[in-house]
Parts: C-alpha cells; structure tokens; sequence
C-alpha cells in the first residue's frame, strides 16, 4: 500500500502544480472521494475472512459490524461503498498513512504563489 501512496502522492503533485492557477476547490472535494477508493485495494488484499475481520477489529469496528460485512458476497467494488468501510477507512486514516489531500495541496500552492 505504501507503495500506490507514494505513486498517488507524485502524480498528484504533478497535476495540482498544473492545476492549482484556476479555481477548482469544489471539484477537488468530489475528486478526493474517489481517491479514497483505495479502500479497494485494501479489501483486496485483505483475501480471506479472517483477515478481513482481523483488520477491520484492529480499525476500531464494532464486532457485530465486522461480521456483517467480512464474510459478504457484494462484489468488492459496492463493498467498499459500506457504511462499515467508511467508518474504518475515514480520510484520518489515509491522511495518517502518508496519502495528500487535493485541497490542502491547493491550497498550499495558491498560498506560496500569492506571497510570492
């Protein structure tokens, strides 16, 4: 995972520097929740149902909502859409694990240029 982040993190530098000379913070918000889809990726590697359960006990769900969803037969794409992945996966989470936000980025850059 650290690896797509560190990939994630580049290419999105790249793209706000080009970005970040027009007014776009409220498209960025929508774009931010795509981004999080790497809750995708996270379920993919969580393979078997004891794994699922074991990482989603240590993100702090409640038992009864870890056993809801770790064993589903929802294809992983609507999976991650759960109201139990995003209460594990908050933006806190990714933002911890190394992932940029798009509008701090902006921001960030519309600053730098203003003073400068």
């Amino acid at each position: 995972m650290e690896e797509h982040i560190r990939k994630h993190n580049q290419y999105t530098m790249g793209w706000m520097g080009y970005f970040a000379l027009i007014e776009i913070p409220s498209h960025l918000k929508r774009l931010e929740e795509w981004i999080r889809r790497l809750r995708l990726c996270h379920w993919h590697q969580w393979k078997k149902v004891r794994t699922r359960i074991r990482e989603l006990r240590a993100l702090g769900l409640k038992k009864h909502e870890v056993f809801e969803i770790a064993n589903t037969r929802i294809e992983a794409w609507h999976t991650t859409r759960t109201p139990q992945l995003n209460k594990a996966l908050v933006k806190a989470y990714w933002l911890k694990q190394g992932l940029k936000s798009l509008t701090q980025i902006y921001f960030e850059l519309r600053q730098d240029w203003r003073t400068a």
